[in-house]
């Protein structure tokens, strides 16, 4: 295991927001155990532990929720100092991430994630407006505010961080007003990822949804702002086009959605129940608990309940498509219903394949560019 990349929500699904889209609310509802509360001290050292022992090269502490700020700042404190203080023989590097909605970062949470080199992601949906639509608190009002003070004190604490932005039916009306106002912001690292509705529902029923139609028009009118930029010299980071460049360049691309089949990733709840994937943090994809069990054992349970198998059967449609490459019929969560029988198609399928069409020689002449 040359890599060991761990997401932990120390909060559970807790959070001090009342997203009007949130995925993971969804599911809550479709598990046993809402919410397994706050992480203790003794988990997150068994975790560290197990973590260092596993790991060979590389390992990546990162934190989400819910909202991972509700565990408090002495928590992460405490994390530092016992991977600091932590026998590392086989020099395993290091690094800490935290997904955050930003919305309790103050002057000593920035000042702690610039001196500790955490990467800090920030959800920002874009333009107040846009961003207050669904981001709202828990009384239901808007967030944008206090979310915009946030990223203004990790630029004067000099903290890393980039955005993720939920592309919802709001979202597709104001793409590139959107990449403008981020480009305005000089926020220049963006990601961008696509609305889920609520597990075993037929997609496309909520104020927010995003339909393949919608999300068409998005990639076509985030792409011609971010070509015209690119084209100039003036370099934007796009996770999607990004992990597209790298599959035109021959190389692997870093998003797992991008692989066309499942990563082999860990997702660690609050008592220390571990997943196979933030979207499969549910009952019938328990991997065991990381203060009783192994990461070989895990594993193991990964393999008997053939989640990563299943992910790499190709779709008849996609044996014949022309994009297959680019596409790989994308992420597993898109494809439900998804067993050992069926491989599922994307139902995002069509806005791909238009949006490849569209895109393509553009994408390889950026692809040139910066190669």
């Amino acid at each position: 295991m040359p890599m060991l990349n761990l997401l932990i929500k120390p909060a559970s699904g807790n959070c001090n927001m009342r997203c009007k889209y949130c995925f993971y609310a969804d599911e809550l509802n479709n598990r046993t155990v809402q919410s397994y509360g706050r992480m203790s001290a003794d988990t997150l050292h068994a975790i560290v532990d197990k973590s260092m022992e596993y790991a060979d090269g590389e390992c990546t502490f990162a934190f989400q929720g819910g909202e991972p700020t509700l565990t408090g700042l002495e928590f992460y404190k405490d994390l530092v100092r016992y991977v600091s203080a932590h026998p590392n023989p086989k020099k395993v590097k290091i690094h800490y991430a935290i997904q955050t909605n930003g919305y309790v970062i103050n002057e000593e949470w920035a000042a702690f994630f610039a001196e500790n080199h955490f990467l800090v992601g920030v959800s920002l949906d874009g333009t107040k407006e846009i961003h207050d639509k669904y981001r709202v608190d828990a009384a239901g009002k808007g967030t944008y505010k206090r979310i915009m003070e946030a990223i203004r004190l990790l630029e004067k604490h000099k903290a890393e961080y980039n955005i993720l932005t939920v592309v919802t039916a709001a979202t597709v009306r104001n793409g590139q007003k959107i990449y403008n106002f981020f480009k305005k912001n000089h926020i220049g690292y963006q990601q961008y990822i696509e609305c889920l509705d609520p597990i075993g529902e037929i997609p496309g029923g909520h104020e927010y949804s995003l339909t393949p139609e919608r999300y068409e028009t998005f990639l076509k009118s985030v792409f011609d702002a971010w070509y015209l930029d690119m084209k100039d010299g003036n370099y934007v980071y796009n996770r999607y086009f990004e992990n597209l460049m790298l599959i035109i360049a021959g190389r692997i691309p870093e998003s797992c959605s991008m692989r066309g089949t499942c990563g082999r990733q860990w997702v660690i709840e609050a008592d220390g129940s571990t997943y196979p994937c933030d979207f499969y943090a549910l009952d019938e994809w328990l991997l065991g608990n990381v203060n009783t069990d192994s990461f070989e054992d895990m594993e193991q349970k990964r393999d008997e309940l053939g989640f990563v198998k299943w992910s790499e059967q190709v779709h008849e449609e996609c044996k014949t498509c022309k994009w297959f490459g680019l596409c790989r019929n994308g992420c597993r969560r898109y494809r439900e219903p998804i067993s050992a029988d069926n491989a599922g198609k994307n139902y995002f399928c069509s806005a791909y394949y238009h949006f490849f069409e569209y895109a393509y020689p553009r994408l390889v002449e950026i692809c040139r560019r910066f190669a």
